[in-house]
């Protein structure tokens, strides 16, 4: 695994756009992975590694989130500016075609980048987010970010992770991985998390309502894979019901999970190269 940057361009200015790489760089065959509204790339670690024997895989931190830069204008934080820094990423890979792993926002931003005309992306999974979002699911994610907890010790910290995340049945070491490469100190020794509080800005701006992306999710050309955690409060299993009704997708349900799986175990990443590779 190496780590890795690049300069991207957003309303007012440059910024930082951070990314781990894993694999042969010479390989054309490259897998980008997103990740969710307060995460950073290094949450595909484990499926990063274990697909690195068929990709080239980056993982980026989007901006605001993990060691790429913070926005200067607050309001830019969403899908435009998104779109435009995996666009730079993709180019720099110098990949013609690209598949896709996305968890929640990672997912809705392949989801919009496929349909785009002339889209890189080939195959696309979609980790726990569909084509509609219930409010409720958006007024729970409201309760917590822009907030800025901060922790006497990484332990405090990853016992709080632990107790508000419905990733499933991960080892204690995997909850250290995923906790503390999302955290820092700050300059008086305490734990907190590595994104810019202001990502809210734009995520609260307008009070929570359903989200209806069913245009976006129409407009994709690519074959799909779907997957769902058993108890998910963002994809309902009568939106994924009505997500399968579309030719070429398929979707796969965690059992004991709730929003969203963390695809650290094998059976879960071999879902994903089944579809992938297949």
């Amino acid at each position: 695994m190496k780590e890795q940057s690049l300069q991207s361009l957003d309303p007012h200015g440059f910024h930082k756009l951070a990314y781990t790489e894993w694999g042969d760089p010479a390989n054309p065959r490259v897998l980008v992975c997103v990740h969710g509204l307060t995460r950073n790339g290094r949450d595909f670690d484990y499926l990063a590694e274990k697909l690195s024997d068929a990709y080239r895989v980056v993982c980026p931190d989007v901006v605001g989130r993990g060691k790429s830069d913070w926005l200067r204008v607050k309001t830019d934080y969403g899908y435009p500016v998104y779109l435009n820094d995996i666009a730079a990423l993709i180019a720099k890979t110098g990949a013609e075609t690209v598949d896709w792993v996305g968890t929640s926002m990672g997912g809705i931003i392949g989801m919009i980048m496929s349909g785009i005309p002339g889209s890189p992306i080939r195959k696309l999974v979609m980790n726990d987010v569909g084509s509609f979002i219930p409010k409720a699911s958006l007024e729970r994610l409201g309760q917590y970010v822009g907030t800025t907890p901060s922790f006497d010790s990484l332990d405090a910290l990853i016992a709080a992770v632990r107790s508000v995340s419905p990733f499933g049945a991960l080892s204690d070491a995997q909850w250290r991985q995923i906790s503390e490469s999302a955290a820092k100190q700050d300059a008086s020794g305490k734990w907190v998390f590595r994104y810019d509080p202001d990502i809210a800005v734009t995520f609260k701006a307008q009070p929570f309502a359903d989200v209806d992306m069913r245009a976006f999710w129409n407009a994709i050309p690519c074959p799909v894979l779907v997957v769902r955690g058993d108890s998910s409060d963002l994809l309902p299993a009568d939106t994924l019901e009505e997500m399968k009704k579309r030719p070429n997708t398929q979707a796969h349900v965690v059992a004991n999970t709730g929003h969203a799986p963390m695809l650290m175990d094998d059976a879960q990443v071999g879902v994903i190269r089944k579809f992938l590779l297949g």
